[in-house]
């Protein structure tokens, strides 16, 4: 750890750890449905009309999240590619940018916070995360979100613990001490000359928040409220939040994000407002919206997942986290990541990647608590802790074989290879923890992850043609030339619309008919399941049909098989 820490040898090794992990199928990954479809796609029809202020679905109003992240894309699109292009990294680009801005941004503030090699391993097993790595891939808003969480609650934590050391140094009650440049944690020394973050932190802060809420809303000024009130109840002392400037703050805040929303107000009448609060906001807070639901607890059970491989060391890290709560750095730790990770346990709406801004939180004091001496789980309920973490990697492994075999071009030699080199990282440091050496398990998973993910989202993902069907319909579509719309039928996923085309409109069997009626040199899909309608239609207009391609796969989004036409006219 020595060796690794010290002037800039971290920030170039974290550099890249990121680029290894991250960068990896950014190009050839395609399109995921369907959210990451909608924001690639949205982002395309801000620079086709050159209208960034509404954000449109094809001719849907798409009231989900603000412009602030469909602005980033389309800065990096065009600046980097053109709207027409399929290109998925330059839409990408700004979450793989942001993502490593947040393990930075983790290293800078957990420095200071825990120590060089604490922060130093703490930001590895933040990096390395399942739940990062995927968002890291995916362009949309979870990366950029983390970036706005570090950023402001490393400025919060700041402000706490030096307004707290400055309390104490001139008398004021104490409710523990801060942790030292070296890692050791201790009560500091009464000092007159204590000083606090100035103005300007303060103002980055307010700033972040701007900008959080125009990325994804409320959600970063809750989850700071959320660390200050838990902090306020467990000091019964707020005087440090004096020097953050809240009411001048409030204002710089909302002078970021306001302009947008009034602006956005305006163009829809406040339709999106109202739409964005009734139809997204509240049924997620209210139920299980969109079907995706699951109980109180449920990030816990799957933490050994999101969280993995760092879990190996989160699970035991875990376990002394309460002893440490008068130790400044971790109360402000634990005041970010304990309400943040209640309230979505607590809202019925469930998607994995909703716990994501506590990661850096634990990641920290996980690191903080292996560099000083973590001890591995011992007793022997905790070896289904370690086999749950090795059943992940080894998981992972058997996919890169497996999937290739029913999604793909079935078996082959480098599937195996990249299936033994997973295997091989996942078991090294498990055997490293249950021996002991936490240190060096931790440094481990570094290899865990260089070893698991490019195979993954480079190697094996894009290969599955089969689970990929927008991208066989275009390359069909494309080798035959047809520059009508295409129409599908049955087959409505948002990945279609930006592999063929903003043009491109969905209808059920008969309406795919007329269109080829009425349009002879065009192209439609046709999904299993709408043929029949299709056939009664065509037969009743008299068209003779030619079928170019018949698309066997598996609809990943909605869990079913699906088989996708594609036919046209034939030439009278």
């Amino acid at each position: 750890m020595d060796r690794l820490t010290g002037g800039f040898r971290p920030y170039l090794l974290l550099s890249l750890f990121c680029l290894m992990i991250f960068l990896p199928g950014l190009s050839s990954l395609p399109p995921m449905d369907r959210d990451e479809s909608r924001f690639m796609q949205a982002t395309r029809q801000m620079l086709e009309s050159h209208d960034y202020i509404r954000i449109q679905f094809q001719d849907e109003m798409r009231a989900k999240k603000p412009a602030g992240a469909y602005w980033l894309q389309a800065l990096s699109v065009d600046t980097l590619s053109h709207p027409a292009s399929t290109q998925t990294w330059p839409y990408r680009l700004p979450s793989l940018l942001a993502a490593w801005a947040a393990v930075i941004l983790t290293f800078v503030f957990g420095k200071s916070l825990i120590g060089e090699r604490p922060a130093l391993l703490g930001a590895v097993l933040l990096a390395s995360s399942l739940m990062l790595t995927s968002e890291a891939h995916q362009a949309k808003t979870d990366a950029l979100l983390l970036l706005c969480t570090v950023a402001a609650q490393g400025i919060l934590a700041r402000f706490y613990i030096l307004g707290r050391a400055r309390d104490m140094a001139s008398g004021g009650a104490s409710s523990g001490g801060s942790c030292s440049t070296s890692g050791g944690c201790s009560t500091p020394a009464p000092r007159a000359d204590i000083k606090g973050p100035g103005l300007t932190e303060a103002l980055i802060f307010w700033l972040v928040q701007g900008i959080a809420i125009l990325i994804k809303g409320p959600v970063v000024p809750v989850i700071s409220l959320l660390t200050i009130a838990a902090l306020g109840i467990a000091d019964r002392n707020l005087r440090w939040l004096n020097s953050m400037k809240p009411v001048l703050g409030t204002v710089v805040a909302a002078a970021i994000a306001a302009p947008w929303f009034m602006a956005i107000s305006q163009a829809t009448g406040g339709a999106f407002v109202g739409e964005a609060v009734k139809g997204d906001l509240l049924p997620k807070l209210l139920g299980a919206h969109e079907s995706h639901g699951g109980f109180p607890g449920l990030y816990l059970a799957l933490s050994v997942v999101l969280f993995w491989p760092g879990s190996l060391l989160l699970a035991p890290a875990v376990t002394r986290l309460w002893a440490q709560r008068q130790r400044l750095a971790f109360r402000v730790l634990l005041a970010w990541a304990v309400p943040t990770w209640l309230m979505f346990e607590i809202i019925p709406t469930k998607l994995p990647h909703y716990v994501l801004p506590a990661f850096p939180a634990l990641a920290l004091m996980a690191g903080a608590l292996t560099v000083e001496g973590l001890e591995a789980f011992r007793h022997k309920a905790a070896k289904l802790w370690y086999v749950a973490w090795c059943a992940i990697g080894l998981i992972l492994a058997a996919a890169c074989i497996a999937l290739p075999l029913y999604f793909g071009n079935g078996f082959g030699i480098v599937n195996v290879v990249s299936a033994l080199a997973i295997a091989a990282a996942t078991l090294i440091p498990a055997i490293l923890a249950w021996r002991g050496a936490m240190v060096q398990a931790g440094l481990a998973l570094a290899l865990t992850a260089a070893a698991t993910y490019p195979a993954i989202y480079n190697g094996v993902l894009p290969s599955l043609d089969k689970a990929f069907l927008s991208r066989g319909a275009a390359q069909v579509v494309g080798a035959i030339g047809s520059n009508v719309p295409v129409v599908s039928a049955g087959y409505s996923e948002p990945s279609l619309v930006f592999w063929l085309g903003t043009q491109t409109r969905f209808t059920d069997g008969a309406g795919a008919a007329d269109y080829l009626k009425a349009n002879p040199g065009a192209l439609v899909l046709v999904e299993s399941r709408q043929q029949p309608a299709f056939d009664a239609r065509i037969a009743e207009n008299g068209v003779k049909i030619e079928a170019f391609a018949i698309l066997d796969g598996f609809n990943y989004s909605r869990g079913k098989r699906a088989s996708l036409a594609v036919l046209g006219a034939k030439a009278q």
